[in-house]
């Protein structure tokens, strides 16, 4: 099995349930083949880069997924069948996926960072009283 990546800009007219229905569809064209899913990512609706179909906003969804490379075909034909997905480009990864880091709470990074700065002033104050 190979690492894929697969990036697909839905309508932005698309929303709430309909969305999310869309991209469950997508994910059961791939799960009924037997690929692994890795990460489903919804990015929300984003300025395109330039016009597609005279629509200049589109909701952007990236999934990594492990599969056979006979999946793909299947998987890019249903997204082009599909008249509310306006592009989509699925790539082939060399390597292994990307680690998946989870932002921790702004709370905790505050907290963090207030213990560092304590930690900092007493290692400055140690430092001028050593001269």
């Amino acid at each position: 099995m190979r690492n894929y990546e697969s990036l697909y800009i839905i309508h932005p007219e698309v929303v709430g349930d309909e969305l999310t229905a869309k991209v469950e569809k997508f994910r059961e064209v791939l799960t009924d083949q037997a690929a692994e899913i890795h990460k489903l990512d919804n990015w929300g609706v984003r300025k395109l880069a330039y016009p597609i179909k005279k629509v200049e906003r589109g909701n952007y969804v990236q999934t990594l997924f492990r599969a056979e490379p006979e999946v793909i075909a299947e998987f890019e034909r249903r997204l082009r069948l599909d008249e509310q997905i306006l592009r989509f480009l699925t790539v082939r990864l060399e390597d292994d996926f990307p680690a998946v880091v989870e932002a921790a709470p702004a709370g905790v990074e505050a907290e963090a960072f207030a213990a560092e700065e304590d930690i900092d002033s007493e290692d400055d104050d140690s430092f001028e009283e050593e001269e």
